[in-house]
């Protein structure tokens, strides 16, 4: 005959069937003798060791060897071009940038962004946030505004702002864009401010700095609203 497990005493919690002197310390209403506390031995996290970690030599750490052949490097240079325009020759030029660019400047560098322009002016971006969406930096604000006049594409930017401050310029939402909507330019003009509330790209200054109409993607025009003899006419086939 199997002999059932007893059941823990009335009021006694957290006894297990299996934990015989817990269980008889309870029922003669005896405090079960206190478990010892296991110390437990901390643990310690290797931390990753990456391959082309960089070694100091002890002549990289007495400092000053370094300092003084810096400097040396420094002054090589500057009295070497400084021979060259003494002579006749030419040195180095610095670049006034942006009054001057530079001979060798990128074509397809990725700066300040424009909005092209439907025929009438307006934005032709359709509000459709696909620039906002693949934005790594998440720095683009679109607000969508409805035109019931625009069957083509009834929603419209009420609002396109980009964070400068933020931006990586990676040109992303320029792929991403289907309407060919916005462009980035060469250069990056009147871009460094000690605000960063100043660095705010809105709209206007979008459409207004460079304008271009030569989009890839033409816009549909807006349909004509004709009148009630007009549409009588071309339903009769007149």
């Amino acid at each position: 005959m199997v002999k059932e497990p007893e059941a823990p005493a009335a009021g006694v919690t957290g006894v297990a069937f299996g934990d015989n002197a817990r269980l008889a310390a309870a029922k003669a209403g005896q405090r079960p003798a206190a478990v010892p506390a296991t110390p437990r031995t901390p643990v310690r996290y290797a931390r990753k060791q990456y391959w082309n970690e960089l070694t100091m030599t002890w002549w990289e750490k007495a400092y000053l060897p370094e300092i003084l052949r810096g400097l040396a490097i420094t002054t090589g240079i500057f009295l070497r071009n400084m021979g060259k325009w003494i002579t006749g020759r030419r040195g180095a030029v610095t670049t006034y940038y942006p009054e001057e660019k530079r001979a060798d400047f990128a074509p397809r560098n990725r700066g300040k962004h424009i909005l092209t322009q439907r025929p009438d002016g307006s934005p032709q971006c359709i509000a459709c946030n696909m620039c906002a969406t693949v934005c790594p930096a998440k720095v683009i604000e679109i607000e969508a505004g409805f035109d019931p006049n625009d069957p083509a594409h009834p929603k419209y930017p009420v609002r396109f702002e980009i964070d400068y401050s933020r931006c990586v310029f990676c040109g992303m939402c320029v792929e991403a864009c289907p309407e060919d909507a916005i462009r980035m330019q060469e250069d990056v003009p009147n871009l460094v401010s000690d605000d960063r509330y100043n660095m705010w790209m809105t709209m206007d200054e979008m459409l207004t700095w460079r304008p271009q109409q030569d989009v890839a993607k033409p816009y549909p025009p807006k349909p004509v609203p004709l009148g009630l003899g007009e549409s009588v006419k071309r339903g009769r086939g007149q």
